[in-house]
């Protein structure tokens, strides 16, 4: 097994072979994730695992690298805390103390991936800290990585006394939302995958199909980067003898990406709307994915359930997602338009 960036640059060759999504899989009640089920869809003749056997792969392989780097005091002697996302239910959480079993690392701690983020940026405050929280009463946790939207809220009660520091109390969680980096990559490559058709084809074969959700994917952090440029070009490679004959381009521009993914996945939303339930065309590899993709609309539901008419004053947003200025922006100018007034943006340099 080849692990990391490696394997999705392969994996984008021979998509058969490629295992992606493990711990949206662990989570899945509606596959056996003990058996050996991935690549799903994958042909007889490639070897699968399951999905708790690809989450103690990557559990073995940071257990290596550890271990390589310091051969004096091996990673199973450490105190290491796996962090899961906070909708996790039991049996998801289960199935990854056993993965890390596999991985030969016994002894784990798990913690929910906001407050994993949360307690980052506490500690990243140093001294400052005080003062930092000294304006906040509610904090809103937005993780949203690639396969996972995780929402937590934070009450900030400030201490009698001005020189100690606020208590924190977490007071809600989201629901598990199986929505985010991956399902981006796939509306894009959904678009502009009859622009690659073959004459008489109506569909891209499995192997090119996601050849082009890796190609999109790319793409689609160019185009939200804060300097982005006008447009890049998508290039699906041909194979084999007609390889040059095979090989096509589009082109996707910035004002696509921002009507595709800024306004499908963040459109401006009323504070009381609901996500809309009869489910979309946006499906893929096996998933269950929300009805929805519009994060926004599962944002409201989520403040409208648990924060008792206050809406948030602060934000913290984390996941690679919000690498894209385009995103960040987005989300912040909503919650400040459901509340009326500015939303402070805790500073996170590593989403």
């Amino acid at each position: 097994a080849v692990i990391g960036r490696w394997a999705r640059d392969l994996g984008a060759a021979v998509p058969s072979r490629l295992v992606a999504s493990a711990k949206s899989w662990l989570s899945h009640q509606g596959v056996d994730r003990n058996a050996a089920i991935l690549p799903w869809g994958a042909p007889e003749d490639v070897h699968k695992i399951s999905p708790v056997a690809a989450s103690a792969s990557y559990l073995a392989h940071v257990k290596a690298a550890w271990n390589a780097t310091h051969a004096d005091a091996p990673l199973d002697q450490q105190i290491v805390v796996l962090t899961v996302p906070a909708s996790f239910d039991e049996g998801a959480r289960a199935l990854t103390l056993q993965a890390a079993q596999m991985a030969g690392l016994p002894h784990v701690h798990l913690l929910e991936e906001p407050k994993a983020a949360f307690h980052d940026w506490l500690v990243l405050q140093g001294d400052q800290l005080h003062a930092q929280l000294k304006h906040s009463k509610l904090v809103l946790v937005v993780d949203i990585g690639g396969g996972t939207t995780d929402l937590t809220l934070i009450r900030v009660e400030q201490a009698a006394d001005a020189n100690d520091l606020p208590t924190l109390t977490r007071i809600a969680v989201g629901e598990h939302l199986m929505l985010g980096g991956d399902n981006m990559d796939l509306a894009l490559a959904h678009r502009l995958e009859p622009q690659f058709l073959a004459s008489g084809e109506q569909r891209l074969p499995a192997t090119r199909f996601a050849q082009l959700v890796q190609r999109c994917r790319i793409a689609k952090i160019q185009l939200l980067a804060q300097d982005a440029p006008a447009s890049v070009s998508v290039t699906l490679l041909g194979s084999g003898s007609r390889l040059m004959a095979q090989t096509r381009s589009a082109v996707l521009t910035r004002e696509e990406v921002q009507s595709w993914i800024v306004e499908g996945f963040l459109p401006h939303a009323a504070i009381d709307e609901a996500p809309a339930k009869r489910q979309a065309a946006l499906r893929g590899f096996g998933l269950p994915y929300p009805a929805d993709a519009a994060i926004s609309r599962h944002l409201a539901q989520f403040l409208s359930q648990h924060a008792a008419g206050e809406l948030p004053d602060t934000v913290l947003l984390n996941g690679g997602v919000f690498h894209a200025h385009a995103l960040v922006a987005r989300l912040t100018e909503q919650l400040t338009q459901w509340r009326g007034e500015a939303v402070r943006v805790l500073h996170n340099p590593h989403p």
